[in-house]
Order: C-alpha cells, then sequence, then structure tokens
C-alpha cells in the first residue's frame, strides 16, 4: 500500500482522500477489497457519482486499480479494488 505522505502530498481533492482511506481500512494485507459503491457512499456520507469521481481521480493519479467481476450467471459484481504501492 501507498504511504499516506505521497497521497497527502498529491493533489488529489479530499473525496478521494476519504475514499482511498477507506478502501485501505478494508483492503487486505495484498492490498485487495471489494465494497460496492452504494456501501461506500452510505458509509462515508457522499452520493454515488461523488464515490465514482473519487475512484477515477485514483484511477488517473495511479493509487488505485479497478477490476470489474462478474457472478457465475454473468451479472455484474462489486469491483475488486487493488491499491497499489508506491
Amino acid at each position: 500500500m501507498t504511504d499516506l505522505k505521497k497521497l497527502y502530498q498529491s493533489d488529489l481533492p479530499n473525496r478521494a482522500i476519504s475514499v482511498y482511506l477507506y478502501l485501505r481500512s478494508r483492503a487486505n494485507k495484498e492490498g485487495f477489497c471489494w465494497p460496492a459503491i452504494p456501501t461506500m457512499a452510505r458509509e462515508l456520507k457522499m452520493s454515488e457519482s461523488t464515490i465514482r469521481r473519487a475512484l477515477r481521480d485514483l484511477v488517473r493519479e495511479g493509487f488505485l486499480v479497478i477490476e470489474g467481476r462478474l457472478r457465475e450467471n454473468g451479472a455484474d459484481s462489486s469491483n475488486k479494488y487493488c491499491l497499489i504501492s508506491t
């Protein structure tokens, strides 16, 4: 996982820092977690669109990789979030 100093020194908006810290607190030791966007929005008291913007910010700045997942029946599942070590 990333050194928090780099996160705080970045030009990321507060929403992205909050989402990163949320994901980091839920990640396993390999840096992966799977929360749904509605869950993040509810727990962080942000709109789903704000969560999506924050996730795009984190991907753009290289702090996060997002992998889409599907259930066995082909239906969408929550994304897999991979925190990047820097």
